[in-house]
């Protein structure tokens, strides 16, 4: 609880403030990419309500592959619902979709959609804190074949370490509950490296 009550000695002018558009959980089931067939649960849909929030993430939330998604340091993704529009734009431009139908919260994987905060000004050990909940900023998403195919083209994961458009993984210092409209506040923590130069020190695999 050292980050709760660090949180709460902030003073009020460190902080800015933000809130969850929607939430979502996905079950594990099969994802065909290519010729090749993967269990994953990045299809999430949006759930109605107040959801608990427990140390390994959402309640309902599943994980494929744990070397990768979820566990203490990843037990929620969430990401900025301001990238929807640019990442459906790729799509059209790439042939992946010939409508203009927005992309809901949850295409990308994301447990939390939320408004009011990016990559850029967000910082590794930031939290987010809530009335109850607090959750801690542990590092960016990095891109990986799925992604690809959700999105349906091959250079989405390019895409996202190139424009930082990633979201980030959360790690949940304080359980609770959270749902839809939950309003909270950015507590700094040791301001070193941001969420945005994070992806960029890993961006050399993903650039081969």
């Amino acid at each position: 609880m050292g980050q709760a009550n660090q949180a709460a000695r902030t003073p009020k002018a460190a902080r800015a403030a933000g809130h969850v558009l929607s939430i979502q959980t996905g079950r594990v089931r099969p994802l065909q990419v290519g010729d090749r067939k993967y269990m994953s649960a990045i299809g999430k849909t949006t759930r109605v309500g107040p959801v608990e929030v427990g140390v390994l993430g959402l309640q309902g939330d599943e994980q494929a592959d744990l070397t990768v998604h979820g566990g203490l340091s990843k037990a929620i993704y969430a990401l900025p619902s301001e990238h929807l529009p640019w990442w459906q734009e790729q799509r059209q431009q790439r042939g992946a979709s010939l409508f203009d139908d927005a992309l809901t919260p949850g295409w990308l994987g994301e447990n939390l959609s939320l408004h009011g905060v990016n990559e850029a000004p967000l910082f590794i050990g930031d939290c987010l804190k809530f009335e109850t909940v607090v959750l801690r900023v542990t590092q960016p998403r990095e891109p990986c074949g799925k992604f690809n195919a959700v999105l349906g083209y091959a250079q989405a994961g390019k895409d996202m370490v190139q424009s930082g458009r990633c979201g980030f993984y959360l790690a949940v210092d304080a359980p609770g509950v959270l749902q839809a409209g939950s309003v909270f506040e950015v507590i700094p923590g040791p301001r070193s490296v941001s969420v945005a130069q994070a992806l960029q020190h890993k961006a050399w695999k993903h650039l081969r």
